[in-house]
């Protein structure tokens, strides 16, 4: 990887006394990228409506009159449409985190930062704060214009438009943000009638906060200085990824000239040196001095030389999708194809399908109740008068159902225990009931720990059945 292609030598500044000082920090300079067309750029419009349209709209759908996916942190309980997971179904949320992580490594092994260029929040945000600043400023070429030009009447209006157009926005996605942890329709007339504040204010304004500067203020230096996945995304690359390449053989010596000149008479390649693929690239590279880690694989720079290379009547793919390998060896694209499909990305495939399966066959195997066994702190074990003895334990019954449900308490392990108290208990739906047990042994058991299960059974539905270890303990009698 060229990482240091597109690195300036640091600014030297001779001071009074002749020495030389060397900045170790470049100032950042104003990108506006110009605006493009192409089949990589309407896929990346799809892919930002797609993506907004889930997050917008997925915190108003409602299921069995609750909202569809909430997660409740004051109850401890999520709601993921049909599903209701608690904290003890925290495996879930590590197996989606794993499964999060093999894609992206398989979607980098397999077309570098796909992830990046597409469907990162900081490139989804940063495109439609974009768009909003070309439709109120114009194009590059305007918005350079723009800041050189001296502040009056109309640029304050365009420039007040802007912004309040893009902190309407980000308070709007902020609130949506919270309304996944509080129900967004309850939350949003909080906020009209000034009835909110504490924490969910606080993350409102936060995530707001966040959104606006990111992707109005600091854009590519996210993806440049702050995001972790540019530093180790080579560790994940190799020489059959597909990556945002420039043919140098083809384009080089590269070299301005009219439509009808003849290139091979002039020497030159098909390279104009135009540069418009470094003004329409958002991180401010020139993908013409190989790849760089700026680079976020959004492919605007292949769909601005392609309209270049339509107007030269020239072949199209100067910059293009290919691989170290296929750039080389002079690959056809079903050759790329074909090397997709190596051992690294086999066994990525292979991992993730795995796990995907694994997830949901539990899922669908899973039963709507858990039952958590706690022994009675306070008093382990007592004889009673009788002789026989006593041991007190605490149930905790979740129903993770929606719908209410009746069990009945048994247990088993020693003979002749008996349970005092009741045996049917009734759960609400998605609710969790604590009950107090004492069990019984008769006189005569032996001392010391003997273990035995507490059966919980539905009454409704007989396949729903847990049955949880415990142990009964014996003490010595007293003299």
């Amino acid at each position: 990887m060229n990482e240091g292609a597109a690195a300036q030598s640091p600014p030297l500044v001779e001071d009074d006394a002749g020495e030389l000082e060397v900045s170790l920090y470049e100032t950042r300079k104003q990108i506006h990228p110009r605006a493009v067309k192409g089949w990589f750029a309407l896929s990346r419009i799809a892919l930002v409506i797609l993506t907004q349209a889930v997050f917008y709209g997925t915190a108003w759908l409602q299921w069995n009159g609750r909202q569809a996916v909430l997660f409740d942190l004051a109850a401890r309980k999520f709601y993921l449409f049909g599903l209701v997971l608690w904290p003890q179904d925290i495996v879930y949320l590590t197996a989606l985190l794993v499964i999060a992580a093999l894609s992206l490594f398989l979607f980098t092994a397999l077309g570098g930062r796909l992830f990046c260029g597409y469907a990162c929040p900081q490139t989804v945000y940063t495109e439609i704060f974009m768009w909003i600043e070309r439709h109120l400023e114009g194009d590059r070429q305007a918005r350079i214009r723009l800041d050189a030009a001296p502040w009056g009447v109309q640029k304050l209006l365009r420039r007040g438009s802007k912004h309040l157009i893009w902190m309407g926005l980000a308070l709007w996605t902020g609130a949506t943000f919270v309304g996944y942890f509080l129900p967004i329709r309850e939350l949003l007339p909080q906020i009209a009638h000034g009835g909110i504040s504490g924490w969910p204010e606080f993350w409102i304004l936060f995530y707001s906060f966040a959104t606006y500067g990111n992707a109005g203020f600091m854009r590519e230096q996210v993806c440049k200085y702050m995001c972790p996945y540019a530093r180790f995304q080579s560790a994940m690359f190799d020489r059959d990824t597909l990556i945002i390449t420039y043919d140098r053989l083809r384009g080089e010596p590269r070299g301005s000239r009219s439509r009808k000149a003849d290139r091979q008479a002039l020497g030159v390649g098909d390279c104009i040196d135009c540069g418009i693929c470094v003004e329409v690239c958002p991180t401010g590279i020139d993908i013409r001095n190989g790849l760089q880690y700026e680079c976020i694989g959004c492919a605007a720079c292949v769909d601005g030389c392609n309209q270049i290379m339509k107007k030269m009547n020239y072949p199209t793919g100067l910059i293009r999708y290919s691989t170290q390998n296929a750039l080389r060896e002079g690959w056809s694209r079903d050759r790329i194809v074909r090397r997709m499909l190596r051992p690294r990305t086999l066994i990525y495939s292979g991992i993730l399908i795995a796990l995907i399966t694994g997830v949901l066959v539990s899922l669908a195997l899973r039963v709507p109740l858990r039952v958590d066994v706690l022994r009675d702190r306070i008093a382990l074990a007592r004889i009673l008068d009788d002789g026989t003895v006593e041991n007190v334990y605490r149930l905790q019954i979740m129903n993770s159902a929606e719908v209410g449900a009746h069990y009945r308490i048994s247990v088993q392990g020693i003979a002749g225990i008996t349970m005092s108290g009741t045996e049917l208990v009734d759960v609400n739906p998605s609710s969790m009931k604590t009950l107090v047990v004492a069990l019984r042994a008769p006189s005569g058991s032996s001392t010391g720990s003997h273990p035995i299960r507490f059966i919980v059974q539905s009454e409704d539905a007989r396949r729903i059945k847990v049955s949880e270890k415990s142990v009964f303990r014996v003490p010595t009698a007293m003299p």
